[in-house]
């Protein structure tokens, strides 16, 4: 007897050429779009969806500044088909708001100052995010280690990192 093989995932299906219809499920929102097979995960966000908040630096998973959340892990977004993406959870720094109140995390960076331009702050607040939504009660070392795969090239990193440990004492105490 034969066995049928299990059906492939659908970014493994082979799409093009030109623009193929995917759907991503970003911030908790679905969104359709066109795109190319060859889009990364970054292009669709900032280009396609305007989520202008994951940056685009390096484009080569060196520098952290396009990092989102993929299902719940951070992930660098330069690296990642936006097709592989689909019936996945993505979720990026515009998506830590909730109605008109910053997340306890951006508001410990800004208290903290935990940024000078900012251009790696989005990454680094959602490495953070990752961070203190499976340890609530992180040591330096692993606040260091999780925000590893985000340089700073202004080096606030030591700001960053108190920033994180401030959010996870404020996150405790439920604040």
């Amino acid at each position: 007897m034969y066995e049928l093989a299990p059906k492939a995932p659908s970014w493994l299906v082979p799409r093009g050429p030109g623009k193929t219809a995917i759907r991503l499920m970003v911030n908790d929102a679905e969104y359709a779009l066109s795109v190319q097979p060859r889009c990364t995960l970054l292009e669709a966000l900032r280009d396609n969806l305007d989520f202008t908040g994951t940056k685009e630096s390096c484009d080569m998973g060196n520098c952290g500044a396009c990092t989102v959340l993929l299902d719940g892990k951070p992930v660098y977004a330069c690296l990642l088909l936006a097709i592989e993406c689909e019936g996945r959870r993505i979720e990026t720094i515009e998506g830590l708001e909730k109605e008109g109140r910053l997340h306890p995390i951006q508001e410990a960076f800004v208290e903290a100052d935990a940024f000078q331009c900012g251009f790696c702050t989005p990454g680094q607040i959602l490495s953070v995010k990752w961070l203190l939504d499976n340890h609530d009660n992180p040591t330096l070392e692993e606040v260091q280690r999780a925000v590893s795969g985000n340089l700073c090239r202004c080096g606030a990193y030591p700001n960053i990192h108190r920033a994180a440990l401030l959010a996870a004492e404020r996150i405790r105490k439920g604040r």
